[in-house]
């Protein structure tokens, strides 16, 4: 399709790697992978595979069904609001249009649930809860002359290279994913990776379409996050099946809307501010920031939104192995957990405090002296404790 040709190589060999993070941002979601039984391509290098692919004719828009399931969180745990369907499982059926709108329809016996995309933002809406939860996407550059042209197996085999410094990438490894000839091929990260194992990509062998996602933990030989298709069907889909939005009624959580806090008022030149100090000076509440954490040392302290939204955020360490911890000035809803408010409570050094534990990392919740805290890594449930603890 036209729009795997003009993103840039380097985002289409991330792209199902991004879509498994956005639906992870967006509620955790995961969807099931299994393969099944079909013809198969003829082995190839990776790099020709995915040059063939990316040559081969573009199609109009992209009809399937989908299989979904979540390993990802304990038992019985559920995000805030976030409903059953996007937590647990169900099935349902996914459209994509050419031009990167996109939608897919879940269903279950408790409740349904609906994923809709543009190229500049995406929606999650779960009818369990009458929720929608809204994420803008960062902007993409606009499209180089000739962008329409698949990028030379020089290009491709470049781009492999560059990605092989940072990852251990296999082998193209033929395959058939819902009925279609395939290609897949993991990815695993060579230091920083955090508690992530690797991720799996599948896709077509004559269009490059993504039909496969699975995320892997450390140790891991069942996916914690996974996405297939069955029942591919390629040519045009009509606008009505992707332009669709929730209940006037329903309540919106905006989950994306963290940008840099503006150093003027017109809106056109706005300065982010950035570093301890100016940080500190702007941010209206006290900030913890450590010169180092469980021993990571701090790499970026900066103060994002505006308004009663304004959060200051720290980071250390680096790649996937880092720790970020998130302060905002302290509200009601804070004080009884936020978003993590349902999950279970433990004690850091007395203070209470929200845990959510899963096999890709955990999250640490917490209110004190009038800041609420928010500390996430893709580190065991112990190092984010201990980094928790060193906080307060």
């Amino acid at each position: 399709m036209r729009l795997l040709r003009t993103l840039p190589t380097t985002r289409l060999v991330a792209l199902s790697v991004t879509v498994v993070a956005l639906f992870a941002a967006v509620a955790a979601l995961a969807v099931a992978a299994s393969g099944s039984g079909g013809s198969t391509p003829p082995p190839k290098p990776l790099a020709d595979a995915v040059h063939d692919a990316l040559a081969g004719p573009t199609v109009d828009g992209v009809t399937a069904r989908v299989t979904f399931t979540n390993g990802m969180f304990p038992s019985g745990a559920l995000l805030g609001n976030a409903g059953p369907v996007l937590m647990s499982g169900g099935s349902g059926r996914l459209w994509m249009t050419a031009d990167g709108r996109g939608r897919i329809e879940l269903q279950s016996d408790a409740g349904d649930a609906q994923i809709v995309w543009t190229p500049t933002d995406v929606t999650v809406y779960d009818a369990s809860s009458n929720t929608a939860y809204h994420a803008a996407l960062p902007a993409s550059q606009p499209a180089a002359p000739g962008a329409d042209t698949p990028p030379s197996l020089a290009r491709v085999t470049d781009v492999l290279t560059q990605l092989g410094l940072h990852a251990v990438v296999s082998a193209a490894m033929p395959t058939n994913v819902g009925g279609a000839p395939a290609y897949s091929a993991s990815l695993s990260p060579k230091h920083d990776g955090g508690l992530l194992g690797s991720v799996e990509v599948a896709w077509d062998a004559a269009h490059a379409v993504p039909l496969r996602v699975a995320v892997y933990a450390q140790g891991a030989t069942a996916p914690v996050l996974a996405l297939t298709t069955k029942d591919i069907a390629y040519g045009a889909v009509d606008n009505a099946a992707v332009d669709v939005k929730p209940p006037t009624n329903a309540k919106v959580v905006e989950i994306g809307s963290l940008t840099p806090n503006a150093g003027s008022t017109d809106g056109k030149h706005a300065t982010a501010v950035t570093g301890l100090d100016a940080v500190q000076a702007a941010a209206g509440f006290p900030v913890t920031a450590p010169d180092a954490l469980v021993g990571l040392p701090r790499k970026d302290v900066r103060l994002v939104g505006d308004g009663t939204s304004q959060t200051v955020v720290v980071t250390y360490g680096q790649g996937l192995g880092a720790i970020v911890v998130a302060e905002r000035k302290a509200t009601d809803a804070a004080g009884k957990g936020g978003m993590l408010g349902s999950l279970p409570t433990v004690s850091l050094d007395g203070t209470p405090a929200h845990e959510l534990s899963t096999q890709l990392g955990t999250i640490v919740q917490w209110q004190k002296n009038g800041v609420a805290t928010t500390l996430a890594g893709s580190v065991p449930t112990a190092a984010a404790e201990a980094a928790a603890r060193e906080l307060q």
